[in-house]
């Protein structure tokens, strides 16, 4: 039998959504209100379940590609064609710089990070997956001209790419366009409506290449970023089902609440341009929220570390919109898989949260550790 609502946790939802109880049929649905879906003659109908919520789902990822463009076909691939730059022993681990074909016309700057015992061409090892394959982790990194490499240490506090390398996990860390060795990626020669949905695709190839390396099992993914990377951990994972544990670390606050609903900032060519040009900088025109992206990742697990003096992303707007995703993970019975950090700080990622999220990415994706914190 298919998870439902029961008559309660709906009228609860609808309660908390509104303020105030409502009768009759209305003729939209909101970006808040995720106990309703729009069937295919176009009526509002309750989500009741499992499939009534896909068909809401589905809306939900079309009206994020009318803002960012759509997602090209995965269906003809150019092989990954691994070439690296630099293979070192980099704290404890083995780092491997290189670049992967991303897409024809298209190399994307990387640092892998493998255990030392995995010696040999990164292209060597791919192939059928090994009987001590650990889980992979795609490791996305907030602005900052170092790019990936903020993420190995560059900066305090964001060094979660090494850091998980030492517990023992397989790690890619790719740049962002515009970043690292990818600083003179020129946005208006590609063929993409935005930077975001250009950003997707990118780190879609990268779990194609954990998938692809022996030493990773492919059952077993994880994605963590902060800030820049934050939100492009929520992008990915919300079209790659493959990724099983999201970590978002001050990357999102629903519209309304990002600087008053000031949507200026999501509008270079690095994010959502339409958000401008198509929807006028106006929150309540922009097709989708972010209300509607966390509960698209449901069943999976999803952490949000999301600071109570956060400047960027404001934490009240976070705490409307995780109960309304909520919703969504009870009617998936996975409601403990949503979970929010509230740290007493401004725009960071402090150490005891960082190390309790990779406790949670530990437990989800079966592994034990080779480092902890107290080591």
């Amino acid at each position: 039998m298919s998870p439902h609502f029961s008559n309660g946790a709906f009228l609860t939802a609808l309660v908390f959504l509104t303020g105030t109880m409502a009768y009759g049929q209305p003729s939209t649905v909101t970006h808040q209100d995720l106990t309703r879906y729009v069937d295919d003659s176009g009526d509002v109908r309750i989500i009741r379940t499992s499939d009534d919520w896909q068909q809401r789902r589905q809306a939900i990822l079309d009206g994020f590609q009318q803002a960012t463009g759509p997602l090209p076909s995965r269906d003809e691939l150019p092989a990954l064609n691994f070439q690296a730059s630099q293979d070192e022993v980099f704290r404890g681990v083995r780092r491997v710089t290189g670049t992967i074909q991303a897409e024809q016309g298209d190399r994307l700057p990387l640092d892998l990070y493998l255990p030392l015992e995995l010696a040999g061409d990164v292209n060597s090892l791919t192939g059928d997956m090994v009987a001590d394959a650990v889980p992979g982790i795609l490791a996305l990194h907030p602005t900052g001209s170092a790019g990936k490499r903020i993420v190995a240490g560059e900066k305090l506090n964001r060094q979660y790419a090494i850091e998980l390398a030492q517990r023992g996990y397989v790690v890619v860390a790719p740049d962002y366009m515009s970043f690292g060795d990818y600083a003179d990626y020129d946005f208006e020669s590609d063929a993409y409506v935005s930077g975001t949905m250009k950003g997707i695709f990118n780190h879609m190839r990268c779990v194609d290449l954990l998938v692809a390396l022996s030493a990773v099992d492919g059952e077993r993914i994880g994605v963590i970023g902060h800030s820049l990377g934050g939100h492009n951990s929520i992008f990915v994972a919300v079209f790659d089902q493959r990724i099983d544990v999201i970590v978002s670390s001050c990357g999102w606050t629903p519209f309304h609440h990002y600087y008053g609903g000031k949507l200026q900032g999501w509008t270079s060519s690095r994010y959502m341009p339409l958000i401008r040009t198509r929807y006028g900088l106006d929150p309540d025109a922009v097709p989708f929220d972010f209300y509607e992206l966390v509960a698209a990742l449901a069943p999976r697990t999803f952490v949000s570390v999301s600071p109570v003096n956060d400047s960027n992303f404001d934490v009240a707007g976070v705490r409307k919109a995780i109960p309304a995703a909520g919703r969504v993970y009870e009617l998936l019975e996975a409601k403990d898989s949503i979970m929010l950090f509230t740290p007493d700080c401004e725009h960071d990622f402090p150490t005891d949260i960082r190390h309790r999220s990779y406790e949670i990415i530990d437990r989800v994706l079966k592994f034990e550790p080779r480092v902890t914190k107290s080591e």
